[in-house]
């Protein structure tokens, strides 16, 4: 049978007008921005009216530890969405933005697939409605008027060989990792070294995702460490007189998107960090917001459940009080079979022993999941080539862990593929078996929170750093900064450090080479092996086959 692709199946999508998906949550048309037919932004001042109203029960969407056979998770967010739809129940969803990087790099897009697709599907691969262009400009116009500062006499008395803002760019791009600034003579500014992080990286997108609304977005912003003056004492992004600007830049930035599924169910698309160097959930606003509109929200975290889901439950659940009422995991017959060795031009081939040899990895995850509180079950996205004895071994070996594994079909069949998944999932929401609860206090040293997650989440005997790393953490505590989350930037294809090292390792050890302090976005970046917050393109990069066609449609996006 052939099957037609994802962008296929999106240019055929039977979309509604938007202000009719917005009917769906009660959003009047005056309080939607509309940009074209098919997506709108949400305005503040509705936002701010939905206020004091009751929460949905929220479900979290993670997976196992991403694998080149590919696991599916955005479009089992989708499918479940709009599984949870087609059983009465009234239901958002809630996803993050694509970042151009993978886009033209080697992921691809971030709408979903086969039948469980976000649509316009180009928009939102692309320039969307302008989020991150606008995330790009605030960041570089705070790295700017640093420059700016010091060329006109560094009143601030900045010490430029501290400056730890370095500047971004919504691309992969591995030769503005390390640069030198300033070169030319005393008219371009005094040199100094410095780089560029991808824009998912940068505090600013961070912040955004984290604001409560636009007052506290200008108060995170002002907070912003930008530098530090000879005796190491900080300076601030108020200080630079930046964050008014920069919050004008991203006043409208700050209102989720919302758009549709292909079955005309409300999305909410809002917000990117990468969860493999930043906090990888989509806005607060955004979650908060669907909460207070409909029932069920269903939201997903960036890359495995050792890196989003733990920085969802860790930092996003503990600053906006957010409580999950269930976790659904997502894994894939193939990934199975690749963590247990098989590669992945044999993947079609039914192989039963490799499935059960991959699931140590599936367990780990669940185990990690359960000790946060939550109740959990295994999506197993279906692809066409699984066998029934390869998802009976699935299934098995999830009841051994005390969980429940359920196909779906929602990428072949949409609603009706994942309506088995859609009634488990609010049949535990609903219980009200939910204790949550993070995994360390506020209070815990910066340190030990590092050991915690390495140690409970990664299974890591120790955690390797050296002196200055150390002593830079207690600064930090000595400033007031202790009680703040950590965020660990790590390789996402493993739980240890060497993205290699597939399964569920353990007796590794986890070097932190470097630490950030982003204390506008209220948390401690701990950068882990040889994790790059500026990526570099693949030696075939998507970008190569991505243009326009004859009849002015864009092939090669996805």
């Amino acid at each position: 049978m052939a099957y037609k692709t994802d962008i296929e199946i999106a240019r055929e999508a039977n979309k509604k007008p938007i202000q009719e998906i917005g009917a769906k949550l009660g959003i009047p048309t005056e309080h939607l921005l509309p940009f074209g037919h098919d997506k709108a932004k949400i305005t503040a001042e509705f936002i701010s009216e939905q206020q004091g109203k009751s929460d949905g029960k929220l479900i979290l969407v993670t997976a196992i530890n991403p694998t080149p056979a590919g696991e599916g998770k955005t479009t089992t967010t989708v499918g479940l969405g709009d599984g949870l739809n087609a059983i009465g129940k009234k239901t958002a969803i809630c996803i993050r933005e694509a970042s151009l990087g993978p886009c033209f790099g080697m992921k691809g897009g971030a709408a979903g697939g086969g039948m469980a697709q976000v649509v316009p599907m180009e928009d939102m691969n692309l320039h969307f409605t302008g989020d991150f262009h606008a995330i790009t400009s605030a960041h570089n116009l705070l790295s700017a008027m640093i420059d700016n500062h010091i060329y006109w006499g560094n009143k601030l008395e900045i010490d430029s060989r501290r400056v730890t803002w370095r500047r971004v760019m919504d691309m992969n791009d591995r030769a503005l990792r390390d640069i030198v600034t300033s070169l030319g003579g005393v008219a371009n500014g005094a040199p100094r070294q410095t780089g560029f992080d991808i824009t998912v990286a940068s505090e600013v997108m961070a912040i955004l995702c984290l604001s409560k609304n636009l007052e506290d977005l200008e108060k995170r912003l002002g907070d912003i460490i930008v530098a530090y003056r000879r005796d190491k004492s900080p300076i601030y992004a108020r200080d630079i007189k930046a964050d008014g600007a920069m919050t004008v830049l991203l006043q409208q930035a700050m209102q989720p998107n919302l758009v549709q599924t292909l079955e005309n169910n409300p999305a909410l698309v809002h917000g990117g960090p990468f969860a493999n160097i930043a906090h990888g959930c989509n806005s607060v606003v955004a979650t908060t917001t669907a909460l207070k509109l409909a029932d069920y929200v269903v939201t997903e975290a960036g890359f495995g459940a050792d890196l989003g889901a733990e920085k969802f439950l860790n930092i996003k659940c503990r600053k906006a009080g957010l409580s999950p009422s269930a976790v659904v995991l997502v894994a894939t017959v193939r990934a199975m079979k690749m963590n247990g060795g098989v590669a992945k031009a044999d993947l079609g081939e039914e192989n039963v022993q490799a499935v059960k040899d991959g699931c140590p990895n599936l367990g780990r995850h669940i185990e990690n999941l359960k000790s946060f509180g939550v109740p959990v079950v295994v999506a197993i996205n279906h692809f066409v080539t699984d066998t029934d004895n390869e998802v009976e071994a699935i299934k098995a070996f999830v009841a051994e862990q005390g969980s429940e594994a359920i196909v779906s079909k929602h990428w072949e069949f949409g609603s009706e593929g994942s309506k088995e998944l859609a009634t488990k999932v609010a049949e535990l929401a609903e219980s009200d078996a939910a204790s949550f609860a993070p995994i360390y206090p506020d209070d815990m040293p910066l340190f030990e929170k590092i050991e915690t997650i390495a140690k409970r989440i990664y299974r890591a005997d120790e955690v390797l750093a050296d002196k200055k790393v150390r002593d830079q953490l207690k600064q930090w505590e000595e400033q007031g900064y202790g009680n703040l989350p950590v965020c660990m930037a790590k390789t996402q294809y493993s739980f240890s450090t060497d993205p290699n090292l597939r399964g569920a390792p353990t007796g590794h050890s986890v070097p932190v080479r470097e630490v950030r302090l982003a204390a506008g976005a209220g948390f401690i970046v701990a950068i882990c092996g040889e994790i790059m917050t500026m990526p570099g393109l693949p030696s075939v990069p998507s970008a190569e086959a991505i243009r326009i066609n004859e009849e002015g449609q864009i092939d090669g996006l996805f």
